[in-house]
């Protein structure tokens, strides 16, 4: 079944939207996805429930720092390995 989406605009000040991009950064989602989340949120949502969300939201920033910060290590091993085989001919 397909997800059906319609586009929602809404006004804010420049300092208000560089307040969502980087709180999207840090949740590690898309603006889009944030406001859904913040928006969709259940008034009853315990502290437990709460503290969870910031956890997830956390490693999920973690994951990503940490899948950049392996790639650009095995792109350095990739290189120097290429370097001594070169060295050996």
């Amino acid at each position: 079944m397909a997800v059906h989406t319609e586009r929602i605009t809404i006004l804010g000040t420049p300092k208000f939207k560089l307040f969502l991009r980087k709180e999207a950064k840090n949740a590690g989602v898309s603006v889009s996805e944030l406001v859904r989340r913040r928006c969709e949120k259940r008034v009853d949502t315990s502290e437990d429930e709460q503290l969870l969300e910031l956890l997830l939201a956390q490693v999920s920033e973690a994951t990503a720092r940490a899948r950049a910060s392996l790639t650009e290590g095995l792109s350095v091993a990739e290189q120097t390995l290429a370097d001594l085989k070169r060295e050996r001919v």
